[in-house]
Formats: structure tokens, C-alpha cells, sequence
């Protein structure tokens, strides 16, 4: 998480540390429009708006949303508190959700919420979950209930990444590649981020080959998702005082990397005011029919400033 976004949730965060408690409470969803001041505005770049939500629930362990992937029953959010959330798609209906629960395990045992900065995840084959934390720049994998641990590591490529910019951006390719990305390691050309690609599981040892991401000017990568045609979609995030909270998501071509390369995609949407916006972290990829759909999630920081929102778009 950047800086700014750090300081807006200490200035105005609801209570922080709470400890885990049992069961889990329903999400609630509220309808927004794209634009506050126009129902008829739906288009943003290649995206057709398709309906979306602000998210709240009176767990105290949900927000800080920052990573979402898609199964069978709908999908699967992350927290960077550890905590794990089910939401359940209705088309143009509002979602249904409720509180999962905290993850079993993490990169640390201390208590707090930093010994589970979970940025990132990804899916595999039996639904088997990946997480990539900050703070530990550590990759954990989890069964497919999210019950128990699997397995982790802490790959020595990822070392000397920043602890609070480490794997903000993690998927695993249908082949069984893993991409990683870097939020804030510097690469080797100006205005790059480190990322890596491994061969196989992080978590069993794979060796990577590492390369560069350049994101758009002035932005910083926060998920990447795999689409049906092979190629991948990401999502970037900025915020400054003059203009606020911005996204833009790109296409990037990942056919052939180089170790070395690198790599740069082509943005195809932006969100800014005055559309809806917030600080965007999670994206899924689903299909209806023919149909690809983008969900995108915003973290909140556990700030009352803030909001979760979840947004729905085709992609042309």
C-alpha cells in the first residue's frame, strides 16, 4: 500500500487489532452508478459498466479488500488483515456475501494485523489458494477451503523487496506458471517494478526468471488476472492530493519473456473522478457465455473515509 493510503487509514481508522471472532456476519451491498451524475454514462474506455456496490458488514473483520479470485460459488476475497471473505454474484441483483473468517496461517505468528499483510492470491488446480504477503515478501499456499496451510516460501528473489511494496500482484497461468509482481521494488529502467516469473509452484522451490513491469506513468500495479485468450489484464492505482484516487487497467502480452525484459501493456480503461473510484486492489476475471467480465475491489484501509466498492464491466 502507498504511503498516502496508510496515513488517510491511521487518521481515520475504526478500531484496529480487533482479535478474530466466531461465525461471520452478512455483507451487505449498495448500488452506485459509474457516474454519480449521469445513469446513462456506462462506458469507460473498453469497459461497459455492468452495476456495482458498496460493501459493508458489521464483522469488524471485513474491509481492506486486495485481492479476489473467481470459483465455483462466486468469489473469494482477501483482506490485508488476513481476513477472508465469500461474495456470490446475481448478475444485475445486488451480491450476496458474508465473512468467512481470518486465514489459518500466515508468515508470522505475532498479533497484529501486520503478520498478515496479505496482498495478493491466486488459484490452482483443486481450488488450492496462494497468497502473497507483504511485510514477509512470502508466498503461502492454502487448501481449497482456506482451512489449513499447504505450504510457503519465501523466495530469495523477493528478499530485498520493500516490506510494505512486496507481492501486490500474483497469478498463476493456466500452464502453471506464477507471475509476481513488485509494487514498489525498483527495476532497472526508470519507471519499472520489479516482477518474476517462475517456471512452477513457488511454494515447491521453482527457480525464477526475473523481469521488469512498467505500469502507466505515475501509477502502480495492485492485481493481475489471466484472460480466457491467453493474455493477462492488470490493474493500477494512484493517489494525489490534487486529483484524488484514479485506476487504469491494461492488457499485457505475456507469450515470451525474456529473463530480463521489459514488459508494458496497453491501457484500455481509466477510472477518475468524477466516475466512481477508490483505491482499486483486487480484480477477477469470470465469463457469462461469451461474456468477460471484470470485477474490480477497492481497499478501504479500515477507514471510515474510505469505501469498499465492488464493480462490475464487460470487456469489449
Amino acid at each position: 500500500m502507498r504511503t498516502i493510503w496508510l496515513l488517510l487509514a491511521m487518521l481515520a481508522a475504526d478500531a484496529a487489532g480487533t482479535p478474530p471472532i466466531p461465525g461471520g456476519a452478512p455483507i451487505r451491498a449498495d448500488a452506485v452508478r459509474l457516474d454519480p451524475r449521469d445513469p446513462a454514462h456506462v462506458r469507460a474506455g473498453s469497459l461497459t459498466y455492468l452495476g456495482g456496490w458498496v460493501l459493508t458488514s458489521s464483522d469488524p473483520r471485513f474491509g481492506g479488500l486486495s485481492s479476489l479470485t473467481a470459483d465455483a460459488d462466486g468469489l473469494l476475497a482477501i483482506g490485508d488483515r488476513g481476513g477472508v471473505f465469500r461474495i456470490t454474484p446475481r448478475g444485475r441483483l445486488a451480491p450476496t456475501g458474508h465473512v468467512v473468517g481470518q486465514l489459518p496461517d500466515g508468515p508470522s505468528e505475532q498479533i497484529g494485523h501486520a503478520s498478515r499483510d496479505s496482498e495478493s492470491s491466486t488459484r490452482g488446480p483443486g481450488g488450492a489458494l496462494w497468497v502473497g504477503f507483504e511485510d514477509a515478501n512470502a508466498i503461502w499456499r492454502y487448501d481449497a477451503a482456506v482451512s489449513r496451510s499447504t505450504g510457503h516460501a519465501a523466495p530469495a528473489e523477493m528478499a530485498d523487496w520493500p516490506r510494505n511494496g512486496g507481492p501486490e500482484a500474483m497469478v498463476r497461468l493456466p500452464d502453471g506458471r506464477f507471475l509476481v509482481f513488485s509494487e514498489e521494488a525498483k527495476g532497472a529502467s526508470p519507471g519499472t517494478y520489479r516482477a518474476l516469473l517462475f517456471p512452477g509452484d513457488p511454494v515447491e522451490g521453482a527457480k525464477p526468471a526475473r523481469f521488469d513491469y512498467r505500469p502507466p506513468a505515475g501509477y502502480v500495479i495492485t492485481d493481475v488476472r489471466a484472460l480466457p485468450d491467453g493474455r493477462l489484464v492488470a490493474l493500477h492505482r494512484r493517489y494525489t492530493k490534487l486529483d484524488g484516487a484514479s485506476a487504469i487497467l491494461s492488457i499485457v502480452d505475456m507469450a515470451s519473456i525474456p529473463d530480463g525484459a521489459v514488459v508494458e501493456g496497453r491501457p484500455i480503461a481509466r477510472l477518475a473522478s468524477p466516475l466512481t473510484v477508490d483505491n482499486m486492489e483486487a480484480l477477477a476475471v469470470t465469463q457469462e457465455g461469451r461474456r468477460v467480465i471484470l470485477w474490480i475491489a477497492s481497499d478501504d484501509n479500515f477507514s471510515s473515509v474510505q469505501r469498499t466498492l465492488l464493480m462490475r464491466f464487460r470487456l469489449d
